[in-house]
Order: structure tokens, then C-alpha cells, then sequence
């Protein structure tokens, strides 16, 4: 029971930093006056990768099943976020919308998130294979070259976007402004170091958590991590895509998955390759060949002629459970 109490408590802990983090990054983009595509697809994206990415550095230091938590966490995000999260979208809009209608986001951005995710993840999945060693400093390298040049490219094309009225907006007041510090000089700058102090407390937290709840239950770390980390820490926090979908602000909604798989198909593997034991067990192998496949699939559905439509991402979902099925019973 100390072990579910545990993480009972991180959990809010977690998603508390990430949602100042979050509010106070809405609040610089659209000070630095950026596309909607830059806030979804960078600055979004990256707030709310914050808990998946605490956990994973934080665990790689710790000993016994520190590592596997860490490769749970590095894995598991971008798998539900292709698969589980957009299922939830699609059951956010399919009762306005009907099953059959099609999503409308900015093509040029979701297709080039989705692209710039499925290379690195590729890179990142032939990784599994590299053996110990320089190889695998280098190829962790090129990850992290590849998620800057993908940064470039987003905020290149920031400026056509805003003039053709994609300018980000927020309808959520700064949440320090309602506190007495509202009159400190670069208040959101502020908030978002006081976000990221308690996520990096509660992920502390959390991995005590999710190593006791396996040995409490018998049931592999690695097996935990893959499911109970991004669902706990991500999920969550994809509220916002399940409020911007059903205001049908498309382009918010889905770049805040796709930017938020960039970052975590990219960079999260970098750490992977050089802090874990990186290596090809069949629940990794089998957890990103689905994670591709989903990818895959959506941005086929994006540049087809009739798009990608409600009851696609419902049947993403269905991939989601089976996958859930084979690592619950490997």
C-alpha cells in the first residue's frame, strides 16, 4: 500500500508543475507573438513532455530497476501518445462531429512533425541493435542534431502562419498574476522555473513509486513503466488537445501530441541510448514497431485525399489495447 500511496501523491505533484509550466509557456508565445504550430508543436509540447523526460534522467541515476523505468518512460509516451491519446481525441469529437468526419488541422506542420517523428524513431529503433559504445554516442548525437533542425524548420515557417492568422492566443490568465507576485518583472519566466522545480520533486517520487508497486506486485518494472508512466504523467495532460479538438482548434490539438512525439521520439531515445542498457527485448521491439506503425498510418491519412477522419483515430485505440494485452501477459 506505501508504494500505491506513493503514487498517489506524486502524480498530482507531477501534473501540478506541468500545468505552471504549460500556462506560463502559452503566455511567452504569445509575447514573442508565434504561430499556433510553434506553441502545439515546440512549446506545448515540450511543457508537457517535462514529466516523461523528468523521469527517465532521474531513474537512469538510480540503481536496481532504475534503468527499466527509465526505457518504460522513454518508450511508453510516444506509443500512447499514437495510439490511446488519439483515440481520446476522436471520442471527444466523434458526438459533434460523426464518426466519419475529417479533421482539418495545418497540413504543412502535423505532416512535417509526423515525418521528422517516424525518421528519428527509426534511428532510434535500429539503436537497439548498435553495440555499446561510440556508435551509440553518435547516433544519440544525430538525434539531437535532428530535433534542432526540426525546431528550425517550426519556427521558420512560424511567421507565413501568423500571417495567415494562425498567431497564438490564450484564453488562460498567467496563474502567479493571481497571486500577490503580479506585479514582479518577468513573472512567466518565473512561473516556469517554479513549473519545473515540482515536476522534477514529484518524478523523484514517482520512480520510488513505480519500482515498490513492482516488487509489491510481481509484475516486471519494465512492464509498469511502459504503461503506468505515460498514461499517469502524459495523459493528463492532453486535456488541452481534447479541449482544442472540441472547440475544433485541430491544429493546436494535434500538434500537441505530434510536437510532443518529435521530442520524445528524438531526444528521449538520445538519453536512452547513452544513460540505459538500450537493448532489443521483444516487449521494446514489439512497443516500437507499433509506435511506427501508428505514425505511419496517420501520416498517411493526413496527405490522402479524404484525410484522416474520426473513426481512424478510434481504430488507433484498438492498437493500443492489444499492445496493453501482449505486455500484460508477456
Amino acid at each position: 500500500m506505501d508504494a500505491v500511496l506513493v503514487l498517489v501523491v506524486a502524480l498530482p505533484i507531477i501534473l501540478l508543475g506541468a500545468e505552471f509550466f504549460t500556462n506560463a509557456i502559452e503566455h511567452v508565445g504569445m509575447a514573442f507573438g508565434v504561430s499556433e504550430g510553434v506553441t502545439g508543436s515546440l512549446l506545448a509540447a515540450v511543457g508537457t513532455a517535462l514529466p516523461e523526460t523528468a523521469i527517465p534522467v532521474l531513474a537512469s541515476w538510480r540503481h536496481g530497476g532504475g534503468a527499466h523505468v527509465a526505457v518504460g518512460a522513454v518508450l511508453g509516451a510516444p506509443l500512447m501518445l499514437s495510439t490511446l491519446t488519439m483515440a481520446v481525441m476522436g471520442l471527444a469529437c466523434a458526438s459533434g462531429r460523426g464518426l466519419r468526419s475529417e479533421l482539418a488541422p495545418e497540413q504543412s506542420g502535423a505532416r512535417r512533425d509526423l515525418g521528422t517523428f517516424v525518421a528519428v524513431f527509426l534511428l532510434a529503433f535500429a539503436g537497439l541493435f548498435l553495440p555499446p559504445g561510440g556508435s551509440r554516442l553518435v547516433l544519440a548525437a544525430i538525434l539531437v542534431a535532428a530535433y534542432g533542425f526540426y525546431v528550425r524548420a517550426t519556427v521558420k515557417a512560424s511567421a507565413g502562419l501568423v500571417a495567415g492568422g494562425h498567431r497564438t492566443s490564450t484564453r488562460a490568465r498567467l496563474h502567479l498574476a493571481r497571486s500577490r507576485l503580479r506585479h514582479l518583472a518577468g513573472l512567466r519566466y518565473i512561473q516556469l522555473l517554479l513549473g519545473l522545480g515540482v515536476i522534477l520533486a514529484g518524478a523523484q517520487l514517482f520512480i520510488s513509486g513505480i519500482e515498490s508497486l513492482g516488487a509489491l506486485l510481481k509484475v516486471s518494472v519494465l512492464t509498469l513503466a511502459l504503461v503506468i508512466v505515460p498514461i499517469a504523467t502524459e495523459l493528463p495532460e492532453k486535456v488541452n488537445s481534447v479541449l482544442w479538438i472540441r472547440r475544433r482548434q485541430d491544429t493546436l490539438a494535434l500538434g500537441n501530441v505530434t510536437g510532443a512525439m518529435v521530442f520524445q521520439g528524438s531526444l528521449l531515445p538520445a538519453l536512452g541510448l547513452t544513460l540505459t542498457p538500450w537493448r532489443p527485448a521483444p516487449l521494446l521491439v514489439a512497443v516500437m514497431l507499433t509506435t511506427l506503425a501508428a505514425a505511419v498510418f496517420v501520416r498517411m491519412r493526413l496527405g490522402a485525399k479524404r484525410g484522416l477522419r474520426v473513426y481512424h483515430m478510434l481504430a488507433l485505440g484498438l492498437l493500443y489495447v492489444a499492445v496493453l494485452g501482449y505486455l500484460l501477459t508477456s
